[in-house]
């Protein structure tokens, strides 16, 4: 407790309305039916720079319970991140920033009733956020319907920009496919050409084992099996202790605490000595390093965001995001995890959202066409707003493209052993949105 107390000087800036309390929301003590939801609102000792200007209201959609809960616990920290920065420096438009924040429990159901709460009775300008997959899918419609910006903050499945794209959606990072077409060739030319894939088994999951099936392909290398494990596993060893066979690695494509149980479970099964073990880096983010320990040692992966402070990292943008994102992370967490992927593309939504607002002299949800128009093509350029790196948000399908970095894992820490540039990540569009 008295960790938390301390950390809560970055609650300053913010206080809440609503069913979730300023201490329980910034602390992250969020459970079950009664965290509905609560208002950031601008603190009173601000709100006189702003005079009577009507706020920005952001809707945020965020799994702070159940099985996304880790993710989504962070993924909030580099939201308020971003809009405590956005609001010290004048806001947008001379307009503050309000973030409405809901928790969707990590259920779709319960999702897509929030994401409809937050036009209907909240009236959002704006959406930024997701973390699960198939809740993204299912809030789509939602945002379609009222016309609303939807700013994706961590949601990877393919299908999101590519078959089921949305004029009204953007993802403002990677996707699978980009990844995979990064990583393959390191898979098949370094580690070796024979694999197994293990997944989550759902749309993220899915979408990455395809995505991956095929670079590897398209590398020269072999996929010679899959097996699926549903989300939020807590005993993976039936489906692992079937994984037998002649062939270089496993991959790995898990995220969280099924991230944490595959890799514990695979060393404790041999597998990760038996074979090459590599995968999605959301095995390996940070938050998850000290539940895997040693038995991480030597895991390879490729992710958008390390939080090292090594070339091509070392730049003073990063340092300040990082060092900003380590005290507000001890805030929640007394282990003191350090950033990770989550926190940052968060951060760079809520900045790319910002850019587009100012730029297309955004007021609400009757600009949303101009807002639109704004991002798409829209240009992200290193430094304090996007720490990680350039990029751009491409006009036909809403999918940004930038560099990866291939790591491993060595003394319980990232390793940076290749920098990907996102030239040779770009994969073909195939999105055609549906009219307006």
């Amino acid at each position: 407790m008295a960790d938390q107390e301390n950390g809560q000087n970055s609650g300053e800036e913010f206080w809440c309305v609503g069913k979730v309390t300023r201490r329980r929301l910034i602390g992250y003590s969020v459970t079950g039916a009664g965290a509905l939801g609560a208002t950031m609102l601008v603190p009173a000792s601000w709100r006189a720079a702003f005079g009577q200007a009507k706020p920005y209201k952001i809707g945020m959609l965020q799994p702070l319970s159940g099985v996304g809960a880790a993710v989504g616990k962070t993924a909030l920290v580099g939201a308020l991140m971003a809009t405590e920065r956005i609001n010290k420096s004048g806001g947008v438009n001379g307009r503050p920033i309000e973030l409405v924040v809901v928790d969707d429990e990590s259920k779709p159901s319960i999702g897509l009733r929030k994401a409809e709460k937050l036009v209907l009775e909240d009236k959002v300008d704006v959406h930024v956020g997701g973390v699960l997959s198939n809740i993204c899918l299912a809030c789509i419609p939602v945002w379609e319907e009222a016309k609303i910006v939807n700013m994706i903050g961590v949601c990877l499945d393919t299908t999101l920009t590519t078959t089921k794209c949305s004029r009204y959606s953007f993802r403002p990072f990677d996707y699978a496919p980009a990844r995979a077409a990064a990583f393959a060739p390191y898979l098949v030319g370094k580690l070796g050409k024979k694999w197994h894939i293990v997944f989550a088994d759902y749309t993220w999951g899915q979408s990455n084992r395809d995505a991956y099936a095929q670079e590897i392909k398209n590398a020269g290398g072999e996929v010679v099996g899959t097996t699926g494990i549903p989300l939020g596993t807590a005993d993976m060893t039936p489906f692992l202790s079937k994984i037998t066979g002649n062939f270089d690695g496993l991959f790995g494509i898990f995220f969280g605490k099924d991230g944490v149980t595959i890799g514990n479970q695979a060393f404790d099964l041999g597998l990760t000595k038996r074979y090459k073990w590599a995968g999605d880096g959301a095995i390996a983010e940070s938050a998850n390093l000290p539940a895997l320990g040693e038995k991480i040692e030597g895991f390879v992966g490729i992710n958008r965001y390390l939080p090292v402070l090594d070339s091509p990292l070392n730049t003073s943008a990063h340092r300040k995001f990082y060092e900003e994102a380590s005290k507000r992370l001890k805030a929640i967490d007394p282990s003191g995890p350090l950033p990770d992927g989550y926190v940052q593309s968060n951060y760079e939504a809520m900045n790319a959202l910002k850019l587009a607002m100012e730029r297309s002299n955004f007021h609400g949800r009757e600009d949303t066409m101009k807002l639109i128009d704004t991002l798409e093509g829209l240009e992200m350029k290193e430094g304090d707003d996007f720490p990680q790196g350039d990029k751009v948000l491409r006009k036909e399908d809403h999918q940004a493209f930038l560099r990866e970095f291939i790591f491993d894992v060595k003394g319980g820490k990232h390793r940076i052993v290749d920098v990907v540039p996102k030239e040779k990540t770009i994969i073909p569009p195939a999105c055609k949105f549906a009219s307006n």
